[in-house]
């Protein structure tokens, strides 16, 4: 499930992004997408090529990876996002709600580093 008023656009400096084309209330689920999961081994095979950057750690012990479908990989990073995400493992879903209320044409960030939203954590990108 993709709410029809959300868009796929350039984002500034950050390639592609996932905007929206109304405003939306804080707490809306946006976004249920079903994920491959991928085990531990193919995991590492995953990790040689450009996926790398869209793949998700999963499961209890993140040892195995889900590629997200629907337009998950495409949310990009903020440490302050608009968006948090949620891993539901049984189903092998991945939702995306929002924090706040987010006006027209605004672009929905997520944390990568941490599902619920605000952190302070560095991303592996900016690491280096």
């Amino acid at each position: 499930m993709i709410l029809p008023f959300l868009t796929i656009a350039s984002s500034t400096n950050k390639g592609r992004g996932v905007f929206t084309t109304e405003p939306i209330t804080a707490n809306t689920t946006i976004e249920i997408a079903p994920v491959i999961v991928v085990d531990a081994n193919g995991r590492e095979k995953l990790e040689q090529t450009l996926l790398y950057d869209y793949i998700f750690e999963w499961g209890p012990d993140s040892k195995k990876a889900a590629v997200a479908l629907g337009y998950i990989s495409i949310y990009n990073h903020s440490n302050e996002p608009n968006c948090a995400y949620d891993m539901d493992f049984e189903h092998q879903t991945i939702s995306i709600i929002t924090l706040k209320d987010i006006p027209v044409g605004t672009e929905l960030l997520i944390n990568y580093m941490c599902p619920e939203g605000p952190s302070e954590d560095p991303v592996w990108f900016e690491k280096y």
